[in-house]
């Protein structure tokens, strides 16, 4: 603890206890003595001088926070701990003690794949820098590569391995029959295998990445329990399960699931929901207005279902409502994307947003997102998400990427 009356400088050479910086300085009491009427004026006059000293108490127990925290910093800062403020938002994941970013760094389809390895070193730095804690990735992402790639960068790090956080996601390791699923021996196994790749001791959640409807629900649970027993993970959770989809895609078109289906779980067990894609893959930017560009998601090799999906009259009626968006967006003066994350981030049930980026540029506009609702119209930004979004969906706007390899 610090000194109750920590020393202030002010000037050269100057030195002030809190209380003479503030102008609470004690007064020596002066007897009164008793004279009638007086009584009763001496009697408001203590009132009053209590009534004063109760604020003046209540702003000195202020300031002396204010004074802590700064030599707080100071002392961290010699002892080469940073405490510097961000702008970014932490919040519980769920009812663990777990606090996550509210924007995590995804790896699907870039790390490993779209992306060099320089590039997924500058945006895993600049995430870092900005606050983000959290980092997702899979054992099926570019088959193995993006855990690798992850891996190695981490590796390269001097970030202190409890300051971040890094999810992977078990169900399709390899070829053979028992290097698919849920079974006792792959959820091991693999988890095993990621570890390697990342070069890491553990991973703070492991995530069954689908239902195995073939594995016992004893048996997963079984073999969850073992591997954070084993100090292979801290917790774990589940994605994309037909009762619950914890890591639940959630963009304006894709919101049955957090907004329908999760929120009991919420309230009842803690649930705590990471989700992902809130752009569709890319949809919701705009890019997609006026066609496919030759460099864009849809137009990658094994994403012909994201260019089926756009080119189909589902596909195109979202678009057209993407292009309502974007005036909204110019009102707000911010970009569609940034509109489309910070509509995410205003829903209660929602822990963190995975974004996927491919360059640096992409990645501080998404960052920008938490700007949105920060403005002097705060109130009204947000109610204009709120009521904004698409209320016209419906069960196959759910359904819309249940297909995608993820």
């Amino acid at each position: 603890m610090f000194a109750s009356r920590a020393p202030a400088t002010v000037g050269k050479g100057a030195k002030f206890s809190v209380e003479e910086l503030y102008g609470f300085t004690k007064k020596p009491k002066v007897a009164r003595g008793h004279c009638g009427k007086a009584d009763k004026a001496d009697s408001r006059k203590d009132v009053k001088e209590k009534e004063e000293s109760m604020l003046a108490s209540h702003i000195l127990e202020a300031a002396k926070k204010v004074m802590e925290r700064r030599r707080l910093e100071i002392y961290m800062r010699e002892c080469d701990v940073t405490m510097e403020d961000s702008d970014m938002p932490y919040r519980y994941l769920g009812k663990t003690g777990l606090r996550v970013s509210c924007l995590g760094l995804g790896t699907w389809v870039t790390f490993g794949s779209q992306i060099s390895d320089e590039m997924a070193d500058s945006l895993m730095t600049l995430a870092y820098d900005n606050g983000i804690n959290l980092f997702d990735t899979a054992e099926i992402y570019a088959s193995g590569r993006a855990e690798t790639t992850l891996g190695n960068i981490l590796e390269k790090k001097s970030w202190r391995r409890s300051s971040y956080v890094v999810t992977t996601k078990i169900y399709w390791g390899g070829q053979a029959e028992t290097e698919r699923g849920l079974s006792r021996k792959h959820i091991i196994e693999g988890l095993r295998g990621s570890l390697a790749r990342l070069k890491l001791d553990y991973v703070d959640i492991v995530f069954a990445n689908r239902n195995d409807v073939n594995s016992p629900m004893e048996e997963v649970v079984r073999a969850m329990t073992f591997v954070i027993n084993q100090g292979m993970a801290m917790y774990w959770g589940t994605s994309r399960w037909n009762a619950m989809e914890i890591m639940a895609e959630y963009h304006y078109f894709q919101r049955d699931k957090v907004e329908l289906h999760l929120p009991e779980l919420y309230h009842k067990i803690g649930v705590g929901a990471m989700t992902w894609s809130p752009l569709a893959c890319g949809m919701l930017t705009g890019k997609y207005n006026g066609g496919i560009p030759q460099r864009s998601r849809a137009a990658m090799k094994g994403h012909g279902w994201l260019k089926e999906r756009l080119c189909s009259d589902e596909g195109k009626q979202q678009l057209s409502k993407v292009k309502e968006l974007s005036l909204l967006a110019d009102r707000l003066e911010c970009t569609p994307a940034q509109l489309a994350i910070a509509w995410c981030l205003r829903s209660d049930g929602v822990s963190s947003v995975l974004l996927g980026v491919s360059n640096t540029e992409q990645l501080m506009e998404n960052l920008s997102s938490i700007q949105v609702t920060r403005g002097q119209n705060k109130q009204a930004i947000r109610r204009r998400l709120h009521h904004r979004g698409p209320s016209n969906h419906t069960r196959s706007d759910s359904l819309a990427y249940r297909s995608c390899p993820c």
